[in-house]
Protein backbone atom coordinates (compact mmCIF):
# COMPACT_ATOMS: atom_id res chain seq x y z
CA UNK A 1 0.00 0.00 0.00
CA UNK A 2 1.46 3.22 -0.79
CA UNK A 3 2.50 5.61 2.05
CA UNK A 4 0.02 8.39 3.29
CA UNK A 5 3.05 10.52 3.98
CA UNK A 6 6.89 10.68 3.92
CA UNK A 7 8.46 11.20 7.01
CA UNK A 8 12.01 13.04 8.11
CA UNK A 9 13.87 12.68 10.96
CA UNK A 10 17.13 13.73 12.50
CA UNK A 11 19.95 10.85 13.67
CA UNK A 12 19.79 12.28 17.24
CA UNK A 13 15.98 10.24 16.92
CA UNK A 14 18.10 7.62 18.35
CA UNK A 15 16.27 4.27 16.50
CA UNK A 16 18.30 2.09 15.07
CA UNK A 17 19.25 2.70 11.22
CA UNK A 18 17.21 -0.80 10.16
CA UNK A 19 14.08 0.81 11.81
CA UNK A 20 14.27 3.53 9.76
CA UNK A 21 15.01 1.37 6.37
CA UNK A 22 12.62 -0.47 7.11
CA UNK A 23 9.83 2.21 7.88
CA UNK A 24 10.73 4.53 4.69
CA UNK A 25 12.12 7.06 6.91
CA UNK A 26 14.38 9.70 5.59
CA UNK A 27 17.19 10.44 8.19
CA UNK A 28 19.01 14.04 8.61
CA UNK A 29 22.83 13.62 10.18
CA UNK A 30 24.20 15.76 12.52
CA UNK A 31 27.90 15.88 13.01
CA UNK A 32 30.20 15.65 15.96
CA UNK A 33 33.99 17.40 15.47
CA UNK A 34 36.48 18.07 18.26
CA UNK A 35 39.58 20.45 17.74
CA UNK A 36 43.34 19.26 17.96
CA UNK A 37 44.41 17.85 20.93
CA UNK A 38 47.16 18.76 22.94
CA UNK A 39 47.62 15.28 24.21
CA UNK A 40 48.24 13.59 20.55
CA UNK A 41 45.16 11.76 20.61
CA UNK A 42 43.41 11.71 17.64
CA UNK A 43 40.49 14.64 17.77
CA UNK A 44 37.22 12.72 17.68
CA UNK A 45 34.94 14.34 14.49
CA UNK A 46 32.62 12.36 12.71
CA UNK A 47 28.96 12.09 11.56
CA UNK A 48 26.07 10.64 13.64
CA UNK A 49 25.28 7.84 11.87
CA UNK A 50 24.01 5.55 14.21
CA UNK A 51 26.82 4.00 15.61
CA UNK A 52 27.15 2.67 11.98
CA UNK A 53 31.26 3.10 11.71
CA UNK A 54 31.93 3.52 15.45
CA UNK A 55 30.61 1.71 18.00
CA UNK A 56 28.84 3.00 21.51
CA UNK A 57 31.23 1.44 23.88
CA UNK A 58 34.38 3.35 21.55
CA UNK A 59 32.49 6.30 21.35
CA UNK A 60 32.17 6.62 24.72
CA UNK A 61 35.57 5.24 25.97
CA UNK A 62 37.24 8.27 24.32
CA UNK A 63 35.19 10.34 26.20
CA UNK A 64 36.16 8.88 29.04
CA UNK A 65 39.65 9.17 28.23
CA UNK A 66 39.03 12.75 27.45
CA UNK A 67 37.45 14.07 24.73
CA UNK A 68 35.28 16.80 24.22
CA UNK A 69 33.48 17.00 20.60
CA UNK A 70 30.91 19.46 19.64
CA UNK A 71 28.01 18.58 17.13
CA UNK A 72 26.59 20.80 14.57
CA UNK A 73 23.32 20.03 12.89
CA UNK A 74 22.62 19.53 9.18
CA UNK A 75 23.69 22.19 6.56
CA UNK A 76 21.36 24.12 4.65
CA UNK A 77 22.43 22.14 1.61
CA UNK A 78 21.39 19.05 3.59
CA UNK A 79 17.91 20.08 4.21
CA UNK A 80 17.46 21.34 0.94
CA UNK A 81 18.41 17.86 -0.54
CA UNK A 82 16.00 16.08 1.57
CA UNK A 83 13.07 18.67 0.79
CA UNK A 84 13.54 18.71 -3.01
CA UNK A 85 13.53 14.64 -2.85
CA UNK A 86 10.46 15.05 -0.95
CA UNK A 87 8.87 17.74 -2.93
CA UNK A 88 9.71 15.69 -6.12
CA UNK A 89 8.43 12.61 -4.78
CA UNK A 90 4.71 13.78 -4.93
CA UNK A 91 3.80 12.31 -1.64
CA UNK A 92 2.94 14.75 1.29
CA UNK A 93 5.77 14.94 3.87
CA UNK A 94 6.40 15.72 7.55
CA UNK A 95 9.51 16.47 8.80
CA UNK A 96 9.75 16.19 13.03
CA UNK A 97 12.53 18.59 14.07
CA UNK A 98 15.26 18.15 16.46
CA UNK A 99 14.22 19.87 19.73
CA UNK A 100 14.38 23.68 19.19
CA UNK A 101 14.80 24.28 23.11
CA UNK A 102 18.63 22.83 22.78
CA UNK A 103 19.43 23.26 18.76
CA UNK A 104 18.47 25.30 15.84
CA UNK A 105 17.85 22.46 13.77
CA UNK A 106 14.20 23.35 13.81
CA UNK A 107 14.98 27.32 12.52
CA UNK A 108 17.42 25.62 9.69
CA UNK A 109 14.69 23.92 8.61
CA UNK A 110 12.44 26.53 8.38
CA UNK A 111 14.74 28.53 6.66
CA UNK A 112 14.75 26.09 3.84
CA UNK A 113 11.35 25.49 4.00
CA UNK A 114 10.16 29.22 2.84
CA UNK A 115 12.84 28.89 0.11
CA UNK A 116 11.54 25.78 -0.72
CA UNK A 117 7.86 27.97 -1.20
CA UNK A 118 9.55 30.68 -3.05
CA UNK A 119 10.34 27.88 -5.92
CA UNK A 120 7.57 25.55 -5.96
CA UNK A 121 4.99 27.77 -4.51
CA UNK A 122 3.13 28.31 -0.96
CA UNK A 123 0.77 25.35 -1.17
CA UNK A 124 3.42 22.20 -1.64
CA UNK A 125 2.69 19.62 0.82
CA UNK A 126 5.62 19.92 3.28
CA UNK A 127 5.39 20.14 6.71
CA UNK A 128 8.11 21.41 9.17
CA UNK A 129 7.49 20.20 13.29
CA UNK A 130 9.39 21.40 16.02
CA UNK A 131 8.82 18.69 18.33
CA UNK A 132 10.68 19.98 21.30
CA UNK A 133 12.05 16.60 22.17
CA UNK A 134 15.77 15.80 21.73
CA UNK A 135 17.15 12.00 22.25
CA UNK A 136 15.05 9.49 23.98
CA UNK A 137 11.96 11.43 24.24
CA UNK A 138 12.35 11.86 20.34
CA UNK A 139 12.70 7.99 20.14
CA UNK A 140 9.37 7.69 21.85
CA UNK A 141 7.78 10.33 19.15
CA UNK A 142 9.13 9.35 15.93
CA UNK A 143 8.40 5.63 16.53
CA UNK A 144 4.75 6.32 17.95
CA UNK A 145 4.65 8.91 14.40
CA UNK A 146 5.47 5.83 12.66
CA UNK A 147 2.50 3.94 13.87
CA UNK A 148 0.08 6.65 13.82
CA UNK A 149 0.80 7.33 9.67
CA UNK A 150 0.30 3.13 9.03
CA UNK A 151 -3.24 3.75 11.06
CA UNK A 152 -4.04 6.40 8.37
CA UNK A 153 -3.02 9.79 9.40
CA UNK A 154 -2.71 12.12 6.54
CA UNK A 155 0.35 14.58 6.18
CA UNK A 156 -1.23 17.39 7.89
CA UNK A 157 -2.80 15.74 10.56
CA UNK A 158 0.45 13.64 11.06
CA UNK A 159 1.64 17.26 11.84
CA UNK A 160 -0.56 18.23 14.05
CA UNK A 161 -0.32 15.24 15.85
CA UNK A 162 3.02 15.64 16.55
CA UNK A 163 2.89 19.06 17.25
CA UNK A 164 1.00 18.61 20.10
CA UNK A 165 2.38 15.01 21.26
CA UNK A 166 5.19 16.10 23.18
CA UNK A 167 2.69 17.56 26.17
CA UNK A 168 2.06 13.63 26.60
CA UNK A 169 5.48 12.66 27.42
CA UNK A 170 7.09 12.69 30.03
CA UNK A 171 10.43 12.52 30.43
CA UNK A 172 13.57 12.00 33.44
CA UNK A 173 17.10 11.14 33.01
CA UNK A 174 20.22 10.64 34.85
CA UNK A 175 23.97 11.64 33.99
CA UNK A 176 27.07 10.90 35.69
CA UNK A 177 27.96 15.07 35.70
CA UNK A 178 26.50 17.90 34.40
CA UNK A 179 30.29 18.79 32.87
CA UNK A 180 29.23 18.48 29.35
CA UNK A 181 26.20 20.13 29.53
CA UNK A 182 27.63 23.56 31.30
CA UNK A 183 29.73 23.11 28.42
CA UNK A 184 27.73 23.09 25.89
CA UNK A 185 25.93 25.63 27.54
CA UNK A 186 22.80 22.91 28.00
CA UNK A 187 22.79 24.07 31.57
CA UNK A 188 24.06 27.10 33.74
CA UNK A 189 27.58 26.29 34.84
CA UNK A 190 26.54 27.04 38.59
CA UNK A 191 24.30 23.95 38.66
CA UNK A 192 27.23 21.60 37.22
CA UNK A 193 29.77 23.24 39.94
CA UNK A 194 27.33 22.37 42.73
CA UNK A 195 26.64 18.74 41.46
CA UNK A 196 30.14 17.64 41.02
CA UNK A 197 30.84 19.05 44.78
CA UNK A 198 28.07 17.20 46.14
CA UNK A 199 28.77 13.77 44.23
CA UNK A 200 25.51 13.43 43.26
CA UNK A 201 23.84 11.49 40.15
CA UNK A 202 21.63 14.64 38.62
CA UNK A 203 18.13 13.69 36.98
CA UNK A 204 16.99 16.08 34.21
CA UNK A 205 13.68 16.64 32.12
CA UNK A 206 12.41 18.08 29.60
CA UNK A 207 10.67 21.13 29.61
CA UNK A 208 7.42 22.00 27.50
CA UNK A 209 9.44 24.65 25.31
CA UNK A 210 11.94 21.69 24.64
CA UNK A 211 14.92 22.84 27.35
CA UNK A 212 16.40 20.93 29.60
CA UNK A 213 15.35 21.31 33.57
CA UNK A 214 16.87 19.78 36.58
CA UNK A 215 14.54 17.93 38.53
CA UNK A 216 16.00 16.23 41.60
CA UNK A 217 19.63 14.55 42.56
CA UNK A 218 19.79 10.65 43.99
CA UNK A 219 22.79 9.60 45.86
CA UNK A 220 24.50 6.89 43.59
CA UNK A 221 23.34 5.26 40.28
CA UNK A 222 21.28 2.70 42.19
CA UNK A 223 19.16 5.54 43.88
CA UNK A 224 18.96 7.70 40.44
CA UNK A 225 17.99 4.41 38.47
CA UNK A 226 14.95 3.62 41.05
CA UNK A 227 13.68 7.29 41.12
CA UNK A 228 13.64 6.47 37.05
CA UNK A 229 11.23 3.83 37.27
CA UNK A 230 9.13 5.10 39.97
CA UNK A 231 8.45 8.06 38.03
CA UNK A 232 7.46 5.45 35.07
CA UNK A 233 5.16 3.32 37.50
CA UNK A 234 3.54 6.41 39.13
CA UNK A 235 3.15 8.57 35.86
CA UNK A 236 2.80 6.24 33.12
CA UNK A 237 -1.03 6.43 30.60
CA UNK A 238 -3.15 3.42 32.49
CA UNK A 239 -3.64 2.76 28.96
CA UNK A 240 -0.73 3.03 27.14
CA UNK A 241 2.17 0.57 28.29
CA UNK A 242 4.69 1.83 26.07
CA UNK A 243 8.36 2.51 27.38
CA UNK A 244 11.34 4.13 25.55
CA UNK A 245 15.06 3.66 27.64
CA UNK A 246 18.15 4.34 26.37
CA UNK A 247 22.00 4.22 27.55
CA UNK A 248 25.20 5.78 27.15
CA UNK A 249 27.47 2.41 27.48
CA UNK A 250 25.64 1.31 30.24
CA UNK A 251 23.28 -1.44 28.85
CA UNK A 252 23.31 -3.55 31.98
CA UNK A 253 21.81 -0.03 34.49
CA UNK A 254 19.15 0.09 31.02
CA UNK A 255 18.26 -3.74 31.78
CA UNK A 256 17.98 -3.08 35.88
CA UNK A 257 15.82 -0.04 35.20
CA UNK A 258 13.60 -2.24 33.03
CA UNK A 259 13.44 -4.87 35.41
CA UNK A 260 12.34 -2.81 38.22
CA UNK A 261 9.06 -1.53 35.99
CA UNK A 262 8.25 -4.59 34.61
CA UNK A 263 7.85 -6.29 38.18
CA UNK A 264 5.91 -3.03 38.96
CA UNK A 265 3.87 -2.80 35.96
CA UNK A 266 0.16 -3.81 36.35
CA UNK A 267 0.77 -4.83 32.32
CA UNK A 268 3.54 -5.74 29.65
CA UNK A 269 5.90 -3.21 29.11
CA UNK A 270 6.73 -2.88 25.64
CA UNK A 271 10.49 -1.29 26.02
CA UNK A 272 11.89 0.77 23.25
CA UNK A 273 15.37 0.42 23.76
CA UNK A 274 18.09 2.68 22.05
CA UNK A 275 21.73 3.36 22.59
CA UNK A 276 22.51 7.44 22.91
CA UNK A 277 23.98 8.64 20.07
CA UNK A 278 26.98 11.01 19.55
CA UNK A 279 24.90 13.73 19.22
CA UNK A 280 23.58 13.53 22.91
CA UNK A 281 26.56 11.48 23.71
CA UNK A 282 28.12 14.67 23.14
CA UNK A 283 26.73 16.41 26.28
CA UNK A 284 25.71 13.95 28.09
CA UNK A 285 29.02 11.72 28.18
CA UNK A 286 28.93 7.93 29.22
CA UNK A 287 26.51 6.75 32.13
CA UNK A 288 23.20 8.66 30.62
CA UNK A 289 20.55 6.58 31.41
CA UNK A 290 16.83 7.80 30.24
CA UNK A 291 13.33 6.80 30.94
CA UNK A 292 10.53 8.10 28.64
CA UNK A 293 6.54 7.33 28.69
CA UNK A 294 2.80 8.32 27.62
CA UNK A 295 1.51 9.96 29.91
CA UNK A 296 -1.11 12.73 31.02
CA UNK A 297 -0.69 15.72 29.47
CA UNK A 298 1.80 17.98 31.48
CA UNK A 299 -0.53 21.52 30.71
CA UNK A 300 -3.66 19.86 32.34
CA UNK A 301 -3.89 16.29 32.83
CA UNK A 302 -5.08 15.34 29.34
CA UNK A 303 -3.51 12.39 27.82
CA UNK A 304 -2.46 9.86 25.26
CA UNK A 305 -1.21 8.97 21.70
CA UNK A 306 -4.53 7.80 19.97
CA UNK A 307 -6.46 10.20 21.60
CA UNK A 308 -4.73 13.13 20.11
CA UNK A 309 -4.89 11.43 17.15
CA UNK A 310 -8.84 11.32 17.41
CA UNK A 311 -8.79 15.15 18.40
CA UNK A 312 -6.66 15.98 15.21
CA UNK A 313 -9.06 13.88 12.80
CA UNK A 314 -12.00 16.01 14.57
CA UNK A 315 -10.67 19.02 14.05
CA UNK A 316 -9.64 18.80 9.99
Amino acid sequence: MAAVCNLIVDSPCELSREFCEENGLTVLHFTYTEPDRDDGREPLCGVDDMFGTMSAHEFYERMRHGAEPKTSQPSQMEFEEAFRAAIASGVPTVYLAFDSGISGCYEGACMALERMKGEFGPDIELYVVDTKLPSTPLTLLVWEAVRQRDKGLTARELADWAAEAHNHIHTLFMVDDLTALARGGRIPSGIAFVGSKLDIKPLLTVALDGTLELAGIARGRKKAIRRLADNYLKNHSDTTFVCATANADCPADMRRLEEIIGRGADGDVLFIEAEAGPTIGCHVGPGFLSCCFWGADRRDGMSVPDQIASEVRSEG
